[in-house]
């Protein structure tokens, strides 16, 4: 059984079928890259399968639970957290506490949190813990705000990672940055999601990105799945060739 599936999903702003009739599975301990021009429907239906949206048509399975109409914080709780292509922090505060208050909401001690912070000294040391697998625990005591724009995207999925998903979806984790960058970015996030055992669906735009860390690769274009590999069978399939990559 797959770990996610959508069944026949749909999401129509007026006459932009901006989702349209897509069956998409995602299989345990992948690192899938969903990949297509602007407009082809990826993050749509990102936000379809996190709950920032909901579906016209279709169903979304995740485990042995339907997911399609259930709210973000309880898809939460099942095991889905996502990261944002505009990186959604909260800059006064340090990078600790970022990912503090995301396992403070893991464990239902929001309301606390404040109270809690300095006190629970088991949640600052899985705090610092998860800034170590990211590469910045040097970095934990400094204002989300003042990070590097490569830290602030790592801590973004950090926070995302301390929720403990089981599946966790990045929009676009290497954009805004240099080539450098982009490749000690996905060095640490693929490390991360493997040595934790995670499955990940990954928003991205770069294709030389795609090509190295992806298990398998699902293209879409206006709305449908075009095609569906391994990076060797991605690359070898004229349709993309065509559409994505500008060949033929």
């Amino acid at each position: 059984m797959s770990l996610l599936a959508t069944d026949n999903v749909k999401k129509y702003f007026g006459e932009t079928h901006a989702v349209d009739g897509v069956n998409f599975t995602v299989e345990e301990k992948q690192l899938v890259s969903l990949v297509g021009s602007n407009g082809a429907g990826k993050t749509t239906l990102v936000n379809l399968i996190t709950g920032l949206l909901r579906p016209d048509g279709g169903h979304i399975v995740f485990g042995d639970k339907d997911v399609t109409h259930m709210p973000v914080f309880e898809r939460i709780k099942t095991g889905i957290a996502r990261s944002f292509q505009l990186v959604n922090l909260f800059d006064q505060l340090t990078a600790l506490d970022n990912v503090r208050l995301a396992i403070f909401a893991r464990e239902g001690k929001i309301k606390a949190a404040l109270s809690l912070a300095d006190s629970d000294e088991s949640v600052r040391q899985e705090a610092l813990d998860v800034l170590e697998e990211f590469g910045i625990v040097a970095k934990a005591d400094l204002p989300a705000g003042s990070l590097a724009q490569g830290e602030r995207k790592l801590l973004d999925v950090a926070v995302a990672y301390a929720l403990r998903p089981k599946l966790i979806l990045l929009d676009e984790p290497t954009s805004g940055v240099g080539t450098r960058e982009k490749g000690q970015i996905m060095d640490t996030i693929s490390a991360v999601v493997r040595a934790g055992g995670l499955t990940a669906v990954i928003v991205e735009h770069d294709m030389d990105v795609v090509f190295k860390y992806s298990d398998r690769i699902v293209v879409m274009h206006q709305g449908q799945i075009l095609a569906d590999g391994t990076p060797g069978q991605i690359r070898e399939d004229e349709r993309v060739a065509t559409t994505l990559l500008g060949r033929g």
